[in-house]
């Protein structure tokens, strides 16, 4: 899985969507926006935009009527994220680090869910727009 280019382009694609993501909560923040709808709204154009680059540069599709489903593997990933953090928080283990160690396979488990749920690992016809 690892040797899977598009799992490498996820990587990639996944650092430009935390940028992109970052750069709209600051860019709300400074218009005077409260953090708490800079966030929001921050995290609802994040996931627009992970939707599109996910899809189209790393599975190849570009199809809209997967966006339910890609928020449906957003919420597992979160949800295995936060149990994850738990197990080490249990342990007395520093969330900072926790957290680190806890994105690679986060990565796997998102690219894998993406790959099986989402996209289905098939580049479907543009026509679907």
């Amino acid at each position: 899985m690892i040797n899977d280019k598009r799992f490498i382009k996820f990587l990639f694609v996944g650092a430009l969507n935390a940028l992109f993501g970052f750069s709209m909560y600051s860019l709300l923040l400074f218009m005077g926006f409260h953090y708490t709808l800079a966030v929001l709204y921050g995290t609802i154009l994040g996931i627009l935009f992970n939707f599109k680059t996910t899809g189209h540069l790393v599975f190849g599709n570009k199809s809209n009527r997967l966006i339910f489903s890609f928020i449906a593997v957003y919420a597992v990933v979160y949800a295995l994220n936060i149990l994850g953090l738990r197990v080490f928080e249990h342990f007395n283990i520093n969330l900072y680090l926790a957290g680190f160690v806890l994105l690679l396979p986060m990565a796997l488990v998102s690219f894998c869910l993406m790959k099986k749920f989402v996209f289905g690992g098939k580049n479907v016809s543009e026509k679907e727009n």
